[in-house]
């Protein structure tokens, strides 16, 4: 069977063809194995990424709220002290934070920290401050802030 294309236009020509077929959709799923381990591989990371990044969050909820409270520029003396006891109690195991007191609370504080500043006069007001009404002290509250955040935790706790 012939088509007659005698004394036809170009136009009515191209009118005659036939469409071109439509390709089949690409699928969006890997043509190849490794593509699929790869995938699997990048998933699994991220899910190990996540709980580490969960862990790590949780286990210094602790600090944040200490440094939260420490934001509070009227804090007194007495609560700085407080809020460094209770930090304290989270990060090392009770037996050994709870019983300790005067000199040998700053030499602990001092130990557990690159700062040594709990030795001089202003780490004196620490240990005087749940007995005796006093000021806020900056100074003190800087010093509490800087523990709060580089002491050195405790791992087996």
């Amino acid at each position: 069977m012939s088509i007659d294309t005698t004394g036809k236009s170009l136009v009515d020509l191209l009118n005659m063809l036939e469409p071109a077929p439509e390709p089949a959709p690409v699928s969006m799923f890997p043509q190849t194995w490794g593509w699929l381990a790869l995938a699997i591989i990048l998933l699994g990371l991220a899910v190990l990424v996540s709980v580490l990044f969960v862990r790590r969050r949780r286990a210094s909820a602790y600090r944040r709220h200490a440094l939260a409270e420490l934001a509070d520029p009227d804090i007194t003396s007495a609560k700085v002290a407080e809020i460094l006891r209770r930090t304290a109690l989270v990060a090392y195991p009770r037996k050994q934070v709870a019983g300790i007191h005067g000199d040998d609370w700053l030499n602990f504080l001092s130990q557990t920290s690159d700062e040594k500043s709990f030795l001089s006069e202003v780490g004196q007001t620490l240990i005087d401050a749940p007995y005796k009404d006093m000021p806020p002290n900056r100074a003190l509250t800087q010093l509490a802030r800087h523990w709060v955040k580089s002491h050195k935790r405790n791992r087996g706790t």
